[in-house]
């Protein structure tokens, strides 16, 4: 299985009402995010087998603009396994579930997305963890095979930015006309 990893998006200042920041959705900046990872998704032509967000609006609005422009089809999967509040437990059943699938995209939130991530990383035997930090809108990709997985990139939002606006730039040279 190819795994890929998504912190949300940047989605403003956290709230300090809890039910409040649940409602919290991506900002102008966060929305531009998506659309040009998904512009560089596209240009690796990485198609996903499923999406799976957690039920928090910001990481919603992410899976669902990745996966809009990406050509993703079938309904978003919401998971309380990629909640802030949720354990590795929960995630490593959660990956279980959809071990069959070729391309997985997940989506959730800082602080266990990182852990989880670690925890990928690291044999269990090991009983510690990678330290990754996932910045707001960073994708990981991680092969999952037998043992720990195996990390074949990570992309985080500076080098999103650079990738889409080297992609978009015309290859033609200006001539001038006189």
């Amino acid at each position: 299985m190819n795994l890929f990893i998504l912190r949300h998006a940047s989605a403003g200042m956290r709230r300090a009402n809890p039910l409040l920041d649940i409602k919290r959705p991506l900002d102008k900046d966060g929305k531009r995010h998506c659309l040009q990872l998904a512009h560089i998704l596209n240009a690796l032509k990485i198609q996903f087998d499923v999406i799976i967000s957690s039920n928090l609006k910001r990481s919603m609005q992410t899976a669902s603009l990745i996966g809009t422009e990406t050509g993703y089809e079938s309904e978003i999967l919401l998971s309380t396994a990629l909640a802030p509040e949720a354990n590795l437990h929960d995630f490593q059943h959660l990956l279980h579930q959809f071990r069959d699938r070729e391309n997985v995209l997940v989506v959730g939130h800082n602080p266990n997305i990182n852990s989880f991530l670690g925890s990928l990383l690291v044999p269990a035997a090991a009983h510690t963890t990678a330290q990754v930090r996932l910045r707001k809108g960073s994708l990981a990709r991680l092969s999952l095979t037998r043992g720990p997985a195996t990390l074949q990139w990570l992309l985080d939002p500076r080098t999103v930015r650079a990738l889409y606006s080297t992609s978009t730039k015309s290859s033609r040279r200006k001539t001038s006309k006189k």
